[in-house]
């Protein structure tokens, strides 16, 4: 945890926060905290700064905390994902927050299991709790927004255009053109990222025709998850 994240629930009293739950056991069993030590503090969907130790009890730490910086700036990008199982999806949600994704889109796909959409992974309070290790993770205090587009017909044609209204579409396949990203791409991207298996040829053509273009990493294929650190990083170096 290198970004202790607060919420309105957590303050007493302007300035002063008290901490219980999981957050206070990473205080105390892995920082150890004692009175007087100094934390990077930030308040779910606001500022930042520094929080100091005041009281640290058996089952209770309390802080006074000052938030005057701003978080981080986002990467200008929507990252569209075809669902994945349920544990690679908790590892794409805590990276793509970590990185500064702005919006996720988790869609269907041909090769997408049904079953995928009953995970309890898509429950709110679980979308939350991997963002926010995500946000802990790289010191940022705005969550991404992440919504659910479970046909696919309707999302490529009637959501897409209205994403790449301004931005440039790219969609990862292993078919596409690794030379694309030799390119310094500037301004808003909406990344389209398949299944394991890739999207198929039809829907493929569907991107084409909604104006993406289909980009490759190259002879080796990726899992998702580490496709997606890739991909990132080679857009936004």
């Amino acid at each position: 945890m290198n970004l202790l994240l607060l919420f309105p629930s957590d303050f007493t009293a302007p300035g002063r926060v008290r901490l219980t739950g999981r957050r206070f056991v990473h205080l105390q069993q892995i920082l150890a905290v004692k009175p007087g030590d100094i934390l990077c503090t930030g308040l779910a969907g606001g500022s930042m700064g520094r929080g100091i130790v005041r009281e640290v009890s058996d089952n209770e730490a309390v802080l006074d905390v000052s938030l005057t910086d701003s978080p981080p700036k986002k990467l200008p990008v929507i990252l569209c994902a075809a669902l994945m199982r349920p544990l690679v999806l908790k590892r794409v949600l805590l990276t793509a927050a970590s990185l500064g994704v702005s919006e996720i889109i988790l869609m269907n796909s041909s090769r997408v299991e049904k079953s995928f959409w009953q995970s309890s992974v898509l429950r709110e309070e679980e979308l939350q709790e991997q963002l926010q290790l995500g946000l802990e993770q790289s010191r940022d205090t705005i969550f991404p927004v992440v919504t659910r587009q479970e046909r696919f017909r309707p999302f490529v044609e009637d959501v897409l255009p209205g994403l790449l209204q301004g931005r440039r579409g790219v969609v990862a396949d292993p078919s596409g053109d690794s030379a694309f990203f030799k390119e310094r791409v500037t301004g808003g991207v909406v990344l389209l990222v398949g299944p394991e298996g890739g999207f198929i040829p039809w829907e493929l053509e569907q991107f084409r025709l909604a104006g993406c273009c289909i980009a490759g990493l190259g002879e080796r294929i990726l899992r998702v998850d580490t496709a997606i650190v890739t991909l990132l990083a080679k857009l936004f170096p």
